[in-house]
């Protein structure tokens, strides 16, 4: 059987708003997501015997990762009795805001629905994608995308594309710590997606401030970037972004960052890189 060698792209939070906290502890939210042409890469070879094992690097648990959760999710939502050998080439940082890992288990499921020919539509891989987080559904279904709820509620939305400046901060984040933070905002007023494409400013990432505290190599980062333009954290960090007209201005600002902290450039999408290269994007 032929493998496929899939991305698994990032995703940036354009803004994060925290409007408030449900009975169960998760917080509900606002935010607009858009994917990046800048990728994990996974390769898929089915098995016939059942088994499913995932290469990656040194520090990605074997047996008990998002890749391995996604495959044997799918195995028993669909009963099929195939397997898959999975080679993870990450690009991705972990705890940056880039949503790697969900982004992983999202094209290992779209991937492995294909080749297994399980046939599940995008919807009901995306409800599978929820039980591993709240990022998976939106790089299942693979368009770019206004997210409420705790980011699972999706609409289609097509924001501009930018060239962009990502600068990643040697931090590893949790999420928990900075959701579980007592100084974090949590009343930030619900917004109507047109807003978002007004011009109306008041757009934020309310996670910043306190990343900005905890993490003093996060808010340098913030501080540098801000002189070309409205720097912004992802998610809950530490990547930092800012947006630029053209490729070649970026690739200028770049050359400047400061020594010691890794960046790249890469291009906003509002489809994703992996259906783009699957062609099954309507």
């Amino acid at each position: 059987m032929t493998p496929l060698d899939l991305p698994a792209p990032a995703k940036l939070n354009l803004f994060l708003h925290i409007t408030g906290r449900r009975n169960d502890g998760y917080h509900e939210l606002q935010t607009l997501f858009q994917f990046l042409d800048h990728s994990d890469r996974l390769r898929i070879t089915p098995r016939n015997d059942g088994l499913i094992r995932v290469h990656g690097p040194e520090w990605l648990p074997p047996g008990d990762n998002l890749i391995t959760r996604a495959a044997e999710r799918l195995r028993a939502r669909t009963g099929t009795g195939l397997g898959a050998e999975i080679e993870l080439t990450k690009i991705l940082p972990a705890g940056g805001g880039l949503g790697g890992g969900s982004s992983d288990a999202a094209t290992a499921l779209v991937g492995l629905n294909h080749l297994w020919e399980t046939g599940l539509s995008r919807p009901q891989l995306a409800t599978l994608g929820l039980e591993l987080g709240a990022d998976v559904p939106v790089f299942i279904h693979g368009v770019a995308a206004w997210g409420e709820g705790v980011g699972e509620q999706l609409t289609p939305v097509v924001p501009p594309e930018h060239w962009y400046l990502v600068l990643v901060p040697e931090v590893e984040i949790s999420t928990a710590k900075i959701f579980g933070h007592p100084d974090l905002t949590r009343d930030t007023p619900k917004r109507r997606i047109r807003t978002a494409f007004e011009g109306s400013d008041g757009f934020r990432n309310d996670c910043e401030p306190i990343v900005r505290q905890l993490y003093p190599a996060v808010d340098q980062a913030l501080e540098w970037l801000g002189q070309y333009g409205e720097a912004r954290l992802t998610g809950t960090g530490g990547c930092v972004f800012c947006p630029f007209e053209t490729q070649s201005a970026a690739i200028d600002a770049h050359a400047e960052k400061p020594s010691g902290i890794n960046g790249f450039i890469a291009q906003s999408r509002n489809r994703s890189p992996l259906y783009t290269q699957l062609g099954e994007l309507d």
